[in-house]
This record gives C-alpha cells, structure tokens and sequence, in this order.
C-alpha cells in the first residue's frame, strides 16, 4: 500500500467548510458573516477561479479578497454564492463570478483577477490544496448552474438566486430550481490478478483508466455497474460492490466508485464508447502508477492523484481487493 493515492481518499474526509445549509435563507446571517472581519470572497472569471501562486508556478492558493478590497467595489450579497463558514472559525466563505468583460471592467490592470485556471488543469496539476480545490471545485459547480438556470424550465420566465446561491426562483410561477448533480458509477473490473483498463479518444495519449457511465433514472448502483461494462466491454459481472465516492465538478457529476468481479475473460469492445479496452496484471498496474505522461509518452499510464479512478486502481494493484 506504497502508492500516495491512498492518501486521496478517506472513508470519511473531515469537511473542509460548515456548509451552514440550514441558514441559507437568512439574510440577516449572511449579513451580519459578509461584514465580520473574517469574510472572504473568492473570484471566479467564468467559472475559472482565480489563484495566486508562486514563482515556479509549482504551489498555488485561492485568490481570497476582503470584501472591501474586492475588485469592482464591495459586493452585496445578491452578487456572491455563499459556500460556508471555515471548519473551526466563524470566517464565512463567498464566491463572486466575473464575466470576462466585467473582470476587465473591475480589473483594468489585469493583476487582481489573474491568473483565472480552469478546475481540470488545477486538479491535474495538484497545485492547490486540497482544501482549497474542495472549496473551488463547489464555487465552479455553482457558478455554472446558475449561468443555465435562468430562465424557467416550465414557463420560460426569468428566476432569481435564492437561498445564499443555492436555489433559483421563477419571478412568474414560483417555481424552485436546485443545483444538480449527476450520478456516474466508475467501477474496476477484475479477475485474479487482472484488472480491465480502457482508453476513450479525448483521453490524452497513453492514458488508460477504469470503466465509468452515467446512472440512468429507474437503476440502482449495481444495475448501472452491470450495463455499463456489458455496454462497453461485454462482460458480465457478480458481486459488485461500492466502495467510495468523489464529487467531479466536470461540470457537476458525483463518481460513484465500485468493484465488480468478471464471470469470463473475453472482451468486446464497444467502439462507440471505447477506443480500446484490455486485461491487466497487478505488476504491470503497479508500473503505470509510476508512471507520468511527461515521463513516458509512449507507455501507458493512469489518472493522477486528482481522480477517484486512481484510487481504485492503486487499490487493487496494492491491497488485497477484499480490503478496505
């Protein structure tokens, strides 16, 4: 058990902010957190966060403004998407996003809203926290539910932010809109001492990973497991079993992380889904887990750290698959 992704992933990851859910809806409590001392407000382009990092670009952290120093003037709160109040302070946590003309606007020299990075190439290149990425990868989500909720889905009139950011409202039928979520089971397929690896065609060249798909409305966990891999693979699988999961903000999907066990050998591909798929030993899974595109872009290799689909692999080439 060597491998650092096992450092991931915690069977109950301590949360880095209170999420105060219950205390949305009051405005004089949102208030009272956006004036104390502790208030921060964290910059969005887009859905870009906004970060600081060092010289060598190897480290990075949150851009976190006061809201009296917030570029283009102090925000109300019908401007900023509250995410919570610091694990062990009182210091509340605000998101406000710019659209690229508005940073301009509120940033004319450029320096106060840059360097805005993508949440993929921040989780990639493991530069930020992982408290910081947690609190990014919600402000991002957020930010983009709200850019397609704007309009009702039953009568087309405009909605409004409610809740601190957490829910829309339609200014004609009062109708509620939440932020969704989407489910995706990811699952390592096994046998003895064999896993299956596949590549789709956006991956970048030599990655390989574990099989993965939406939940569709009606399945169970296990159900979706057992259609996806006969879909992409045509195996048949037992004993599928859950084993962790991770939010992906890519744009709002929560991978559901499972193990399932092959009842046979043969593959078959599912071209339309999959570019290749195929059987790997334990040894040679331990070889690609040291291994880094930069490195060797001719050998196959796996998601990093970032990704519950490392620890899945990391899981069975290390431990024994039994084993939490």
């Amino acid at each position: 058990m060597s491998d650092p992704a096992y450092s991931f992933l915690a069977p109950s990851p301590k949360p880095t902010l209170d999420r105060a859910s219950g205390r949305r809806g009051d405005k004089t409590f949102l208030a009272q957190r956006l004036d104390a001392p502790g208030a921060r407000v964290i910059a969005l382009v887009g859905t870009r966060p906004v970060i600081r990092s060092n010289a060598e670009r190897t480290a990075a952290t949150l851009a976190a403004f006061s809201p009296e120093h917030c570029p283009g003037g102090r925000p109300t709160l019908e401007d900023l998407i509250f995410l919570g109040i610091r694990a062990g302070t009182e210091d509340a946590i605000f998101a406000r996003s710019f659209s690229p003309d508005a940073a301009l606007e509120a940033d004319p020299s450029g320096t106060a809203l840059a360097p805005a990075v993508d949440i993929r190439s921040l989780a990639m290149q493991g530069v930020l926290p992982l408290e910081d990425l947690a609190i990014a990868a919600t402000a991002a989500a957020l930010v983009g539910w709200q850019e397609t909720a704007r309009y009702c889905g039953r009568c087309g009139s405009a909605t409004r932010s409610h809740e601190g950011g957490w829910q829309r409202r339609c200014t004609a039928c009062d109708l509620a809109l939440f932020p969704r979520t989407d489910p995706v089971v990811i699952m390592l397929v096994t046998a003895g001492d064999h896993c299956v690896l596949a590549r789709q065609p956006a991956f970048p060249p030599g990655m390989v990973s574990s099989l993965a798909g939406f939940i569709e409305p009606g399945e169970t966990i296990e159900a979706a497991v057992a259609r996806e891999v006969k879909e992409e693979i045509g195996i048949a699988v037992s004993a599928v079993r859950y084993l962790a999961s991770q939010p992906w903000p890519f744009p709002h999907s929560l991978m559901i992380g499972c193990h399932a066990e092959a009842e046979h050998a043969q593959l078959i591909v599912d071209p339309t889904e999959l570019e290749s798929a195929r059987w790997i030993s334990r040894a040679e899974v331990r070889g690609m887990l040291e291994t880094t595109a930069p490195e060797a872009p001719d050998q196959s290799w796996v998601p990093g750290p970032h990704a519950i689909a490392r620890w899945l692999i990391a899981r069975f080439a290390y431990a024994d698959i039994d084993q939490r």
